[in-house]
């Protein structure tokens, strides 16, 4: 690429109007194009639907007996081909004695910078420096939690400084190769019901562009432009409008987000923060005729996490550039030290933090059932069950359990089979996740009962460690990572029947569901579910 960024350079060299003179040939001047307007009609499910009756009885009355006999027997083959344990030994594949028993460890030296902890990461970067900063919400006044996405959706797109916020965008987009806020939930290592929350900024640039960097970062600190209304308001429907069409296409994780929410402290967080209690609310914000309460309260979350004593940062470079970006990054908090003020964390009878992390003390998991009735065509289906942190010596056999399950079992019964779009088991945060109900309860027996093989298990293995040997949450070591890494080569047949029977079986677990899509008149009249209806209109 370097030979192409070489020859614009000089191209704009030759002809400083080379880029308007492009615009103006192959878009303004340009005449073949097409104008596409869509309009929503109020009754296209309906239609839909009774095309595809229509359609479906003129099939069949166009059918004879034998035909119909020979639709029956091709189904019955079908059926059979599906059943059928498929004989993968022709296929190429790697064993579980190719893996690294040992990760590499990443060597990293801890410092400060004007009071702020620092890691620094000297990376083969190829001239880029990147730059994250954690800043913690354990200070956050509870009312203000609902607003901390709409924070970070906004904060770098309002103006800042001297910058309106065309000017900003401009800065952001030539000096950086982008600039983000967004929430962070990390649950802890060790125990449940502890975890950590935050903001993450994130950040990356050219060496020479460091500077220029951090100084977009001052002014975002110092001086954000939260006073301009009208843009606010764009931002606001915007995001709302997002989120909203977002359902449609992330169902799934919006389900896994609400069936975890009353399992643990993070799981409702992450509610809070991200799943359908969030789009709610932004729905709620979006019809706002009058955004000054909202501009208040945006300027009260700043103070609280824009704020160098809640913060710890990392930096990613090249060894040779390493003293000078932390020559950089130490007048950056320089530059910001004004917005340091002493706040200290929301306390309550059954809260307390500690290592900058928060504890619920009287959290109580409990099981529940919610349905999300959405003019959807197909249902978006989650189950998840409270289990083990990620140093329990069980939480390696769930990991490979959640993956076995997947590929040989639910993938088949709920895919291929039941003809859904896909489903499957994960594990995460202490709260594994299905997502169907009736394949999952069979997908437990067959757990239970061992009805899998040692190729399964390896299949099963290597297939986690691919996602062991990516970046992980902050927080676990190198010596967690390692620990976690010799649990997955250990693992058996027999543990991961035990931990199926352990967690899994009913009456030993703990678990939320929840189902996102059309009217179901059999939930409706199930007193043990919650129905909620549409946020998404």
């Amino acid at each position: 690429i370097n030979d192409s960024v070489a020859k614009f350079k000089q191209t704009l060299k030759e002809n400083p109007r080379f880029l308007q003179d492009k615009v103006k040939h192959y878009f303004k001047e340009n005449t073949h194009r097409l104008t596409l307007s869509m309009s929503p009609d109020e009754v296209y499910l309906e239609k839909q639907a009774k095309a595809e009756e229509e359609k479906l009885q003129k099939k069949i009355h166009a059918l004879s007996d034998s035909d119909k006999k020979d639709i029956y027997e091709k189904g019955l083959e079908l059926l059979a081909a599906q059943s059928k344990t498929q004989d993968a030994s022709c296929l190429p594949a790697l064993k579980v004695s190719d893996i690294e028993p040992t990760i590499p460890v990443t060597p990293v030296q801890i410092s400060t910078a004007v009071g702020v902890p620092v890691q620094y990461c000297e990376q083969p970067t190829n001239g880029l420096v990147y730059f994250r900063a954690m800043c913690s919400l354990n200070t956050l006044p509870e009312d203000l939690r609902l607003y901390v996405p709409l924070f970070c959706s906004v904060v770098t797109k309002m103006g800042c400084g001297g910058l309106d916020y065309r000017q900003q965008s401009q800065q952001m987009e030539l000096r950086t190769g982008g600039m983000s806020v967004s929430t962070q939930v990390v649950p802890d290592s060790t125990q449940l019901d502890m975890y950590e929350q935050g903001v993450l900024l994130s950040s990356s640039c050219l060496e020479r562009n460091l500077p220029h960097m951090f100084h977009l970062w001052s002014d975002i600190f110092n001086n954000p432009h939260f006073d301009e209304v009208e843009r606010l308001r764009v931002l606001v429907m915007m995001s709302a409008q997002e989120l909203a069409n977002g359902i449609s296409y992330s169902g799934h994780m919006y389900a896994m987000t609400r069936a975890g929410r009353h399992l643990t402290p993070a799981g409702d967080l992450n509610e809070t923060l991200g799943g359908m209690e969030q789009v709610k609310f932004m729905k709620r914000v979006a019809e706002l005729s009058d955004l000054s309460q909202v501009i208040r309260t945006l300027v009260r979350i700043k103070k609280h996490l824009l704020n160098p004593d809640n913060m710890r940062c990392a930096i990613n470079t090249t060894p040779q550039k390493m003293s000078d970006t932390a020559a950089q990054l130490e007048s950056f908090m320089k530059d910001v030290a004004d917005n340091r003020k002493e706040r200290k964390p929301v306390r309550r009878a059954h809260k307390w933090v500690t290592d900058g992390k928060k504890m619920e003390q009287n959290f109580q998991p409990c099981q529940m059932k919610t349905f999300f009735q959405l003019p959807f065509p197909v249902h978006f289906i989650s189950e998840s069950i409270r289990t083990v942190p990620f140093s329990h010596h069980d939480y390696a056999s769930l990991c490979i359990l959640a993956r076995m399950m997947t590929a040989k079992f639910l993938h088949g019964e709920i895919r291929e089979k039941g003809g859904a779009y896909g489903g499957g088991a994960r594990m995460g945060g202490g709260i594994q996740t299905l997502q169907t109900l009736s394949a999952f309860r069979r997908g437990v027996d067959w757990a239970k009962s061992g009805q899998f093989t040692q190729q399964d298990i390896d299949e099963a293995k290597l297939s986690v460690f691919s996602a062991v040997d990516s970046p992980v949450a902050p927080g676990v070591t190198d010596e967690m990572k390692q620990n976690h890494r010799e649990r997955l080569f250990a693992v058996t047949h027999q543990s991961l029947v035990e931990v199926a029977e352990r967690y899994l079986g009913v009456g030993q677990r703990t678990c939320g569901v929840a189902i996102l899509g059309p009217e179901n008149e059999a939930i409706k009249k199930d007193p043990s579910w919650i129905v909620k209806y549409p946020v998404c209109r």
